[in-house]
């Protein structure tokens, strides 16, 4: 019961988290600056992570194991996506298209390199396997068969298991990976100019923002690898509104009296009902 609670408080240390990131998104546009404001937000909440997890003792092995291989990542993983992210921009070179080109290609390269390196346990990870998990994911206890970092010795073993390190690389890096093909996207070419979609949105604003950020939720955009604030610009280009300040809405919306899921249940009810008046045709 105890770690249920502990988890609940470190999933809405997450989502705030995730809200005060995109913040700064909106705040700046240099992506150096972005990053450094945004590693601050991360390393508070990665202390208070740690503060939580560090003295508990889980009362399963499933549940040491949900942490370090699930809950736990999604804090470092951003960690070091923005440290990456930081270091990438400060030094690219001040030339030409070209230059800049290669530059980003060669950031892919280490990508490539990194997951060649890991293909083993990438393999385990993306098959969503489990027979090794009680041996590389609960404290203490690791397999001296599988490769190691070389400074495992130096980790704080009471916040650190063998491989959880690596799960929040490869989310990062999947992250990473989106960001550098973006960046060779933009450039040379124009800026976008406004969407010719013939849809409008014509429900309520809030109702659209409930339904975006539950499906951010959900991880349905990039497998969760993208921030909240590029999904809000391409719903608000696609659907010709303007959401304004949806951290705002998002705060309302989960502390409202009736409920955070007004205009999805709405939804549902309306769905429902449609196929029970259709039902047999």
């Amino acid at each position: 019961m105890v770690t249920k609670t502990i988890f609940r408080k470190i999933t809405k240390l997450n989502d705030d988290l995730e809200l005060k990131i995109n913040e700064v998104y909106d705040d700046d546009e240099d992506m150096v600056k972005i990053a450094e404001k945004s590693l601050i937000l991360i390393d508070e909440s990665v202390r208070n992570l740690k503060e939580m997890i560090s003295p508990h003792h889980f009362e399963t092995i499933a549940e040491e194991v949900y942490f370090f291989k699930t809950l736990k990542p999604q804090f470092i993983s951003k960690f070091i996506y923005y440290s990456t992210i930081l270091d990438i921009e400060s030094h690219k070179p001040n030339a030409g298209n070209k230059a800049l080109k290669k530059y980003y290609e060669a950031e892919q390269e280490k990508l490539k390199t990194f997951y060649e390196e890991q293909a083993e346990f990438y393999s385990y990870y993306r098959r969503e396997a489990t027979y090794l998990d009680q041996k590389i994911f609960v404290r203490n206890s690791y397999d001296l068969k599988m490769k190691l970092s070389f400074g495992f010795y130096n980790f704080d073993t009471s916040f650190t298991t063998s491989h959880d390190h690596l799960i929040a690389r490869f989310l990062a890096s999947q992250k990473l990976d989106q960001y550098l093909k973006k960046q060779l996207e933009n450039i040379g070419d124009h800026p976008v100019g406004k969407s010719l979609s013939p849809l409008v949105w014509s429900a309520s604003k809030v109702g659209l923002i409930e339904l975006v950020y539950a499906l951010y939720q959900m991880r349905c955009f990039n497998g969760g690898n993208i921030e909240l604030s590029e999904v809000i610009k391409f719903m608000e280009r696609s659907l010709d509104t303007d959401l304004g300040n949806f951290h705002k809405t998002i705060f309302e919306i989960r502390n409202r009296k009736q409920g955070p899921t007004k205009f999805l249940n709405l939804v549902g009810e309306h769905l429902n009902q449609h196929f029970m008046n259709t039902e047999g045709e």
